[in-house]
């Protein structure tokens, strides 16, 4: 299973913590590139666009992580 927790030093850590880390910094990177080529004038609301792109990286990548740990 791709989402069973992580010990670390006795914790449980939940894998979505890490996938939705992987997912914020996707955001950003994209985010980043987005603002240099296009501007800001081409997004009217900014936070929505922002927010979804957050979810849709970090269900992709949760999807694509489960895959591939869940194949092995």
């Amino acid at each position: 299973m791709g989402l069973q927790e992580i010990a670390v030093g006795g914790i449980f850590i939940s894998p979505l913590l890490i996938y939705a880390l992987f997912g914020f910094i996707a955001t950003i990177v994209l985010r980043s590139l987005l603002h240099w080529m296009v501007g800001q004038r081409a997004l009217w609301y900014e936070a929505w666009f922002d927010v979804s792109l957050f979810v849709l990286f970090t269900a992709g990548i949760t999807f694509l992580f489960s895959f591939l740990l869940e194949s092995t």
